[in-house]
């Protein structure tokens, strides 16, 4: 999975149980596990609202974005498969 949660560094960093974090943000101790193991397949804007309102942090300190060639050197890169793409284009500093 690309989508990587880092629900376990936020909760070690303010060192907090999983069932408190779960009894604050109002879902079940079984869902906040789904959830922070990666093993969901979506998560409710309010739900991360409420996560980020109680661990005091930002979006971006609970998900981050791994590329899949990390784990699957074997496929094709964005590149290649977008050739056009603006991010594959060099830059005017780099031509």
């Amino acid at each position: 999975m690309a989508i990587i949660v880092d629900i376990d560094v936020m909760l070690a960093k303010r060192k907090m149980p999983v069932r408190v974090l779960a009894e604050k943000v109002g879902i079940t101790p079984a869902n906040l596990a789904v959830l922070k193991n990666g093993r969901a397949k979506a998560v409710r804007f309010t739900t991360l609202e409420a996560l980020c309102e109680v661990l005091e942090c930002q979006p971006g300190d609970l998900l981050r974005w791994e590329s899949e060639d990390r784990w699957d050197s074997g496929g094709p890169s964005a590149d290649e498969l977008h050739p056009t793409a603006p991010w594959s284009q060099p830059t005017p500093q780099e031509s």
